[in-house]
C-alpha cells in the first residue's frame, strides 16, 4: 500500500514505529503526510510531530555547532586549506537544516495553523513556527548573511508575540472557549515563554528583555501552582526550572560588567519543538 492510502491511524503507527527504530527521517515523512491532509491534529499527533522534527533539526544543529567550533580553531592557526573543506561542509549543513525548517514552516503556514480552533493548538502551532525562524537565524552568522538573519530573527520575533498574545488572552467566564487563551502554568505557556526569552538572550542579544520575559512567566505561574494536580504540577514546575536556570544565568551574565551573552558557548536552556 502506497503511503498516500495509509490511513490515519496508520500514519501515527508508522510514525510511533519509526520513533522506536529511531529513523526520525521516516518519522518525518508520515506526520508530514498526516499533516497535509488539512485536519486538526490530536495532542498525541502534535506531539509526534514535534518529536520528529525536533530530532532531524537537533542532530544537524549539533552538527553545526560542532563543525563551527573546528572551523574558528582552525582559522585560528591560519590553516586555510583546512578550513576551505570545513566551510564546505558546515554549508551543506546548513542546507540541509534551512530545507528542513522551511519544509516544517510551509507545513505549519499551509496545514495546520488554520485548521485548528484550539488556543493550546494554536499557541503551539505558533511558538513552533516561532523555534524553527529562530534556528533558521541561528546559523546565518557569515557578515554576508545577516540581511538573511535579520529576515528570520523578525519573522521568529512576530511569531513568538502572536503565540504570547493568543495564550494571553482572557480566561474570564463568559469567553468563549475557543477565544479564551491558556493558564500561566499551561507547560504549553510555559514553554513559549521559556524559548521567547531565549531568543530574546541569544538572537536578539537583549539579555534585560529576557530576564523580565522570564521572570514575568515565572512569577504568574508559580502564583497558581497549589491549584494544580500531580501530574499537572509535574509538567509545569519541569519548565519553570529550566526558566529559572536561564534567569540564573542570565542575571550572573548582567552582573558581569553588564556585558550580556557573550557566545562563549555556553548553552542556556530551550524547549525544543
Amino acid at each position: 500500500m502506497s503511503d498516500s492510502k495509509l490511513s490515519r491511524e496508520d500514519l501515527v503507527y508508522m510514525a510511533k514505529l519509526a520513533e522506536e527504530a529511531e529513523r526520525y527521517d521516516d518519522m518525518v515523512a508520515s506526520v508530514r503526510q498526516l499533516a497535509e491532509r488539512n485536519i486538526e491534529l490530536n495532542v498525541e499527533e502534535r506531539n509526534l510531530l514535534s518529536v520528529a522534527y525536533k530530532n532531524v533539526v537537533g542532530a544537524r544543529r549539533a552538527s553545526w555547532r560542532v563543525l563551527s567550533s573546528i572551523e574558528a580553531k582552525e582559522g585560528e592557526k591560519s590553516a586555510d586549506d583546512k578550513v576551505d573543506k570545513i566551510k564546505a561542509y558546515r554549508e551543506k549543513v546548513e542546507a540541509e537544516l534551512e530545507d528542513i525548517c522551511n519544509e516544517l514552516l510551509r507545513v505549519l503556514e499551509t496545514h495546520l495553523l488554520d485548521n485548528d480552533s484550539t488556543p493550546e493548538g494554536k499557541v503551539f502551532y505558533l511558538k513552533m513556527a516561532g523555534d524553527y525562524h529562530r534556528y533558521l537565524a541561528e546559523f546565518a552568522v557569515d557578515g554576508s548573511d545577516a540581511k538573511k538573519r535579520s529576515l528570520q530573527a523578525n519573522q521568529a520575533c512576530a511569531k513568538y508575540e502572536e503565540a504570547t498574545r493568543v495564550a494571553a488572552r482572557s480566561m474570564d467566564e463568559g469567553v468563549k472557549k475557543e477565544e479564551q487563551g491558556l493558564p500561566p502554568t499551561n507547560p504549553i505557556r510555559l514553554g513559549l515563554a521559556l524559548n521567547f526569552s531565549v531568543f530574546y538572550y541569544e538572537i536578539m542579544n537583549k539579555p534585560s528583555e529576557a530576564c523580565a520575559l522570564a521572570k514575568k512567566a515565572f512569577d504568574d505561574a508559580i502564583s497558581e501552582l497549589d491549584s494544580l494536580q500531580e501530574e499537572q504540577y509535574k509538567d509545569a514546575t519541569l519548565i519553570m526550572q529550566l526558566i529559572r536556570d536561564n534567569l540564573t544565568l542570565w542575571t550572573s551574565d548582567q552582573g558581569d560588567d553588564d556585558k550580556g551573552p557573550d557566545n562563549d558557548g555556553t548553552r542556556v536552556e530551550d524547549l525544543d519543538s
